[in-house]
């Protein structure tokens, strides 16, 4: 079968009925989740600590929800509204954006903390007209030089993606350094038909240089495949408890460290009406009747 990027733009190939058939395809849901977990191993996010990211090619909210189990604040962009429609029916956390990521990002400097992207970029190699502007170099160079300014420094992009030449892996990391990034490719089980992954792992900041590109995972990819399906089947069956009103029960444990968090993500992300912080922050209040 031909790869979907040959078969139509993103925003046709995704319609409303490819869009609910990708979201509920069970093997789609374990793949997405599993490489998720490995774009944010390789992201290396400080632990414990509050971090506002962009899902570029966010999808119906998928990777997503994986973003909010990990307790990260994220914003999503993508080019199909019919798999943003089906994101906002499943209630997913983060704000949504109809987006074509070929024509860059309109983020204020600076506005995350890192970028995650999960089988988006090869979208961007085909050209859909002739016209200069829809080359995939013009396309990938609108990306790159718009996300690195989003983007904090230092922080990393992880994008993972299917290239079909090491011809288009040339490319997009030549343009992705051109504008900006250091980093390069990471291929985990390269020697594995079945399990072979290629991530892009972009660093902004001075240091770049002195960072080291981070080793793909090697073998079979088995036992790391085994271990992703125990963690995503935890998480279906958390989705699985909803009230009596078919809405998935919170989570989430609301005290005083947890709101300090919240409101400090919502002042990164320029918002004016939060209140300040005091003594009274996440009191416990007297049941009331």
């Amino acid at each position: 079968m031909s790869r979907p990027e040959l078969q139509a733009p993103p925003e046709i190939y995704y319609g409303d009925t490819e869009a609910k058939k990708y979201t509920k395809n069970t093997r789609n849901q374990q793949i997405q989740a599993s490489m998720t977990y490995r774009a944010l191993e390789l992201l290396n996010l400080p632990p414990d600590e509050p971090a506002f990211l962009l899902d570029i090619g966010c999808g119906s909210g998928l990777s997503g929800e994986i973003l909010d189990e990990e307790g990260y604040i994220w914003a999503g962009v993508d080019i199909a509204p019919s798999m943003l429609e089906v994101a906002l029916e499943r209630e997913v956390e983060g704000d949504l954006f109809l987006q074509d990521i070929g024509q860059g990002f309109g983020f204020r400097p600076g506005s995350f903390d890192g970028a995650i992207s999960i089988s988006v970029l090869q979208w961007l190699l085909n050209a859909e007209t002739s016209h200069p502007t829809s080359s995939p170099p013009h396309r990938l160079n609108r990306f790159f030089t718009t996300l690195h300014s989003a983007l904090r420094n230092p922080s990393r992009a992880v994008f993972q993606f299917y290239p079909s030449s090491d011809d288009q892996i040339q490319l997009i990391t030549s343009i992705a350094q051109k504008a900006g990034f250091g980093g390069g490719v990471v291929i985990d089980y390269p020697n594995s038909n079945k399990a072979r992954k290629v991530f892009l792992c972009l660093f902004v900041g001075q240091q770049q240089q002195s960072q080291q590109v981070p080793k793909g995972l090697e073998g079979e990819g088995e036992e790391v495949d085994g271990d992703a399906t125990v963690r995503f089947e935890k998480r279906r069956a958390r989705e699985l408890r909803r009230d009596k009103n078919g809405k998935r029960k919170s989570q989430k444990v609301v005290d005083r460290d947890w709101i300090l968090r919240k409101k400090e993500l919502y002042r990164k992300r320029g918002k004016e009406s939060v209140p300040r912080d005091s003594k009274f922050t996440g009191r416990k209040r007297k049941t009331t009747f």
